[in-house]
């Protein structure tokens, strides 16, 4: 199998408000994926059609294989709020974990929470939101999923508590070879765990690819101003900006710019993601890129 979740025209509405519009991806196995956009763009969506949670309002989504349903144990899913029971304890939630899910392996969720120091006594509503992700996450993956679906896990978490998960989760990806899709619009964060990227905004997809092949592709050229329209076949302007003498764009190209009009300058992942943003609420106009 060479992609975990496959969409063809995936659409989904609620009521007259269309959260995914005409969503064509393939996400290919073996990958960290990033899943970016400003909030809105459907991101949990998309999530929650591949987990089951929610049926397409037009089109078709495989997840490995199979029309998604809830409760599969081949996909683990950390909704947004990581969602434990306040009143259960640490050891609870692993009994339960137990007993919902058949190949439930003890031994990884006893050995994490372990590591992490978590008391099996203690009620998870008493403990800080960094370790309620961490619990949460431990009965996602204690099921021995193939594919990890992650929904702003890290959102709500201080800086040094979201360093800490996204350890954890990328010495388990890296040890097992699970498959995860993360969304977030924390970019700085999934530039550090993430080769794999999709960018939505507006609930369309805007581009999909490796992350470095696309860093390879995106470049951000400067010089005297001009029309975009004049870069000539095979380039792609994602997003522009101008002064009175100057412009500023950022291409998508797969040929070598060698115009020695322009000053050529890589990107980086989050330039990347703000572009396409800027793209998308443009409408046409010209839009100055900001970096937060």
């Amino acid at each position: 199998m060479t992609d975990v979740v496959t969409t063809t025209g995936l659409t989904k509405k609620y009521g007259r408000r269309t959260a995914l519009t005409d969503c064509t991806i393939g996400i290919p196995a073996g990958h960290v994926v990033g899943l970016v956009g400003p909030n809105g763009a459907g991101k949990s969506t998309l999530l929650q059609l591949a987990c089951g949670l929610l049926a397409p309002t037009a089109g078709a989504i495989e997840v490995l294989g199979r029309v998604p349903a809830s409760g599969s144990a081949r996909v683990g899913f950390v909704a947004q709020d990581t969602p434990v029971y306040s009143g259960l304890t640490v050891g609870e939630h692993l009994r339960l974990g137990a007993h919902l899910n058949p190949g439930w392996d003890a031994s990884i969720a006893e050995g994490r929470i372990a590591e992490l120091g978590l008391d099996p006594v203690q009620r998870a509503g008493k403990l800080s939101g960094g370790q309620r992700a961490q619990l949460a996450l431990t009965l996602a993956i204690a099921k021995r999923p193939e594919l990890l679906l992650l929904d702003e896990p890290v959102a709500a978490l201080d800086p040094l508590a979201r360093r800490e998960f996204l350890q954890g989760l990328m010495a388990y990806a890296a040890e097992n070879g699970t498959s995860v899709v993360m969304s977030s619009h924390l970019v700085a964060d999934l530039e550090r765990v993430c080769d794999y990227l999709i960018v939505l905004v507006g609930s369309r997809v805007r581009i999909a690819g490796e992350v470095d092949e696309l860093l390879g592709t995106h470049h951000r050229l400067s010089g005297a101003r001009r029309d975009p329209a004049t870069l000539g076949p095979g380039r792609h302007v994602v997003a522009a900006s101008h002064t009175d003498v100057q412009s500023t764009m950022v291409v998508r190209s797969t040929a070598p710019i060698d115009d020695p009009s322009w000053s050529v300058d890589g990107i980086d992942l989050e330039d990347l993601v703000l572009a396409y943003m800027s793209e998308a609420g443009a409408n046409g106009r010209d839009r100055v890129l900001e970096k937060r």
